[in-house]
């Protein structure tokens, strides 16, 4: 069947029903959103005059959720207009309306009694071969389907979405033994390239795989908390980002998702795990007991593991809960030998060898938690997956985890691990240790340019499916590498297209990396077909220039070297835009300053939807001089030209310029101009250095030809000048902005409208070049400037507004 989705009717508006249906309505689906009716008015309803039948009253319960949604940070919808794609209703008067939907998803209260009912009522309604689905955590997905038409159970499964479903990628889908094979194939497919998730297959286990295994991994960890006497925030130090997990940490994380959200998985599965060998994991430990009793549920109660307090000076404060008295404190410092150990170890792989050989607590923990993690999965495998990719892949994207529980094991060393365990009184699944005795040493292994794993019915090594159309730079490393330094590689991608990777850290761009962009486009020119600027960094594509060598020269005046930098800079970035071959750029995460800047100049972009873009250099006192001013001023020139006959375009632009503005989402960045009509924006950010290929491949098969440097560029001279000039006077007078932020202010509406030129008139864009660059050259200087950059470079971070 050529299955499409144009609407989707979600049943339940509650947190999760509201946040999917802005997540369909991010993709571009009509959705219809739909609650009970209330039975009772309420005491303003009543002094209203309203009755029960009144739409106002119907529409109450979906009405206020989805506001609250709306409200909720972080934004559910990647621009508030796309709320326009969402109707809302009832179940009495509007579950009619579910006959055009495409796809039904149930998303109501944790009851299978009021599901199958609902259910019930859908079956007599929904036009047949409608995909159903429930979107339950705890409830088995077979159990809901009983009784009903075999239609209904040919087209139904569990689609388990994780919370907050804009952003955590993972997508579980839980079939039944009725539900088709076409339609698991197809949520599978739209789940991944059309919703953007990490589509898992589960089986109908409790809690399915992530759940079962990370909320396994959560209980473990308080468990032996409680035997270890460790503090809150030692814990969440040494469960964040040093481990490749969410910088919140265990506890922190724990009060953000609800405490109650936590115990009630932990209860379930206690309950319905009979046959795990570690099934008394999941009986509640002291600590939550405790605060279940006092009611501290975390953030959505006040207090949890952690408090938030205005202090005696008015400011805010967090305290820390005593696990000893159950008293808050201030927040401790933690130091451990083993975590100073690690810090010199920039690449996670290399670091859970210094981590699990600890001799302090910090090593302690991690053996008695990592290692266990291991056996835990090890023994899950077939039971709830059967392989360990869906494992890694469900704790990754649920969790967000940078590596998989068997990718972690793989780094540490298969083998090692094992003795590890043994040492430590655990031993893992009897299939791990077959497959080290037949000669497999590793989970996973790269070859040929693909990722394989080892594969338990085969007893050897297959390709991961469902990544086919996905290109991993990991995978292809070091067969496929060009050219290499220390904050760059050049990699082919095949088919005539080459790829340049930054990995300086959070991928600033200093000499290594524009050396590596000259080189790229060197070689691309000579025996290429196209270039491909991307790369799989973690927390950003590129967060901006390396001020450290900036900071330097201009401290010691050295004028003619930062003159110098500049001129390399926009020369670098003009190479992108003037390149005889097609450059095509995939910005995701952070592109900030340059990063944002080198996408300005692609011939094309192809941008993940969470791409946080924003010419951020005031915020560290400069203006953007490498082409970004110059950039800008040249679209909004072009829009002028096109009929845009107000200035306000232009005036926008100077103030996410001025303000240091970072786009919400790509949606935004393409409403702040810096991602064009004709770019494109992918949902899945495993696709994007694939996409990118493609686009580069497409620029070379319609005959791209080499672009030249415009001389037609419009600029309003003292026109424009004067309006931005007695703006940044009133705000000044105002104090609304200080001495320094004004002279930043004007030096960017000089450089934005061409100088003060007579009247408006064309100009090249080596002249406005030439005028960034004057501009940042004169507040490189300055002293503020300077203080700005030293107090970034030292852990700071800029004022923004």
């Amino acid at each position: 069947m050529n299955r499409s989705i144009k609407k989707v009717a979600i049943l339940g508006s509650g947190i999760m029903g509201s946040r999917i249906a802005c997540h369909f309505a991010n993709i571009g689906v009509d959705v219809l959103l739909l609650d009970i009716a209330p039975k009772e008015l309420t005491a303003e309803e009543t002094a209203k005059g309203l009755s029960l039948t009144h739409p106002l009253v119907k529409n109450r319960i979906v009405n206020l959720a989805f506001q609250q949604t709306l409200k909720s940070k972080p934004a559910s919808l990647y621009v508030n207009d796309f709320a326009k794609r969402i109707k809302l209703g009832n179940f009495d008067d509007n579950l009619q309306d579910i006959v055009s939907a495409d796809w039904i998803m149930e998303v109501i209260v944790e009851n299978l009694d009021i599901k199958k009912s609902l259910f019930e009522k859908v079956d007599a309604i929904r036009t047949k071969g409608t995909l159903i689905s429930s979107n339950t955590s705890g409830i088995p997905i077979h159990l809901m389907a009983e009784g009903r038409s075999e239609d209904f159970q040919k087209h139904f499964c569990g689609t388990h979405f994780f919370n907050p479903p804009r952003y955590l990628r993972l997508l579980e889908i839980i079939p039944t033994p009725h539900t088709s094979p076409d339609v698991i194939q197809f949520l599978l497919g739209f789940g991944q390239t059309n919703l953007g998730k990490t589509t898992v297959l589960c089986k109908d286990t409790p809690a399915f795989i992530a759940n079962r295994i990370g909320v396994y991994s959560m209980m473990q960890t308080m468990k032996v908390v409680e035997e270890l006497g460790l503090s809150v925030e030692q814990v969440d130090k040494l469960t964040s980002k040093v481990v490749g997990r969410p910088k919140s940490g265990t506890f922190r994380l724990s009060d953000v998702v609800g405490l109650d959200t936590t115990v009630h998985v932990a209860n379930n599965l206690y309950k319905a795990v009979a046959n795990d060998e570690s099934k008394d994991i999941f009986i509640l430990p002291k600590m939550l007991q405790k605060l279940m009793e006092n009611k501290w549920l975390g953030d959505k109660t006040g207090q949890g593991f952690y408090k938030k307090i205005k202090n005696a000076q008015g400011k805010t404060e967090i305290l820390s809960l005593d696990l000893q008295t159950f008293e808050y404190r201030a927040a401790q410092k933690v130091s451990f030998e083993t975590l100073d150990r690690s810090k010199a170890i920039d690449a996670l792989p290399k670091r859970f060898e210094i981590l699990l050989s600890g001799k302090d607590l910090a090593g302690e923990f991690y053996r008695r938690t990592i290692l266990d993690g291991f056996r835990y999965a090890s023994n899950r495998i077939p039971e709830i997956a059967d392989d360990l990719v869906k494992i890694d892949q469900a704790i990754c994207a649920g969790f967000g985890w940078e590596m998989g529980i068997f990718e972690t094991w793989d780094a540490l060393g298969v083998q090692k691990g094992l003795d590890m365990m043994h040492e430590n009184g655990m031993e893992a699944a009897d299939w791990v240790l077959e497959m080290v005795k037949n000669g497999f040493t590793t989970f996973y292994k790269n070859e040929g340019g693909k990722r394989l794993y080892y594969d338990l019915s085969s007893k050897n090594y297959r390709a991961i499916e469902g990544i086919e159309n996905q290109i991993f730079l990991s995978s292809l490393k070091p067969d496929k590498i060009v050219y290499q330094n220390d904050d760059a590689t050049i990699v082919d991608l095949g088919d005539e297209i080459i790829c340049l990777e930054f990995h300086s850290k959070m991928n600033t761009m200093g000499q290594g990396v524009l050396e590596g962009i000259q080189k790229a486009i060197d070689l691309a020119e000579k025996n290429y077909r196209g270039l491909v600027i991307g790369n799989e960094g973690v927390e950003a594509f590129s967060a901006g220039a390396n001020l450290g060598m900036l900071f330097m020269f201009a401290a010691n005046q050295e004028f003619d070297e930062v003159n110098n930098m500049i001129a390399v800079f926009q020369n670098t970035m003009m190479r992108v835009r003037y390149s005889s071959i097609p450059v095509v750029v995939a910005p995701h995460t952070l592109a900030l300053g340059g990063g944002c800047e080198i996408s300005l100049h692609a011939d094309k972009l192809v941008a993940h939807a969470e791409t946080y873009m924003g010419l951020v250099e005031v915020g560290v006192g400069l203006i953007p001089a490498g082409g970004g001013t110059k950039e800008m001023a040249m679209r909004m020139g072009d829009a002028r030209q096109a009929g845009d006959v107000e200035l306000n375009r232009l005036q926008q632009a100077f103030m996410n310029i001025a303000t240091a503005k970072v786009s919400t989402s790509a949606y935004e960045a393409k409403e702040m101009n810096y991602i064009r009509p004709f770019d494109r924006i992918v949902l899945n950010r495993s696709q994007i250095i694939a996409e990118a290929k493609k686009e580069a491949l497409a620029l070379a098969d319609a005959g791209y030809v080499q672009k030249q440097q415009r001389s037609d560029v419009w600029v309003e001279g003292k026109q424009g000048l004067a309006l931005f000039k007695a703006g940044i006077f009133s705000m000044k007078m105002g104090n609304y902005i200080s001495e320094h932020d004004s002279l930043i202010a004007n030096k960017l509406a000089y450089a934005i409208c061409g100088g003060d030129l007579d009247s408006a008139q064309l100009v090249t864009e080596q002249y406005l070049l030439d005028l960034e660059r004057e501009a940042f050259l004169s507040l490189s200087g300055e002293k503020k400037t300077l203080e700005r950059i030293s107090s970034l470079l030292n852990g700071g971070k800029p004022p923004r507004n």
